[in-house]
């Protein structure tokens, strides 16, 4: 699973120019996550070119990866802080971006269960072309 993610980042991390880098834009990256993960709140960034758009605040999950398939997006203002998030039935991501402002679990679990896969993306702009599991839930946390 590390080696998936590691690769996703890597991918998307070469598509980013050296200036956006130096200028202080997030280059994607994936943690393991704790329940209540501790980050610095960080302004969202601007797509880097090649990866997917997703607004300001939003939540952006795509059915299929390299965010292709249907797109969900989600905001803070139609979502409990802390709370799990179920994808609506039937409904999964393999591709998401995490513009929120905020740190994001994504769950293996449509109940955000530990027991299952579970990660952790900073939340001022990181693209995940593809999620080392199918996502079913998610969790925004306060900074």
């Amino acid at each position: 699973m590390r080696k998936t993610v590691l690769a996703a980042t890597l991918a998307a991390t070469a598509l980013v120019p050296a200036t956006a880098l130096s200028s202080g834009a997030a280059a994607p990256a994936a943690h393991h996550g704790a329940a209540a993960p501790e980050s610095s709140r960080s302004a969202p960034q601007a797509a880097p070119a090649g990866l997917a758009p997703c607004g300001a605040g939003q939540l952006c999950l795509w059915a299929k990866p390299d965010f292709s398939g249907a797109r969900q997006a989600h905001e803070l203002s139609t979502v409990d802080i802390e709370s799990c998030v179920p994808l609506p039935a039937g409904r999964s991501a393999q591709a998401l971006v995490n513009r929120t402002g905020r740190p994001v679990t994504t769950f293996q679990s449509a109940e955000c269960a530990e027991t299952g896969e579970f990660e952790t993306y900073p939340g001022g702009g990181t693209w995940v072309p593809r999620s080392p599991y199918t996502v079913r839930a998610f969790k925004i946390w306060e900074n």
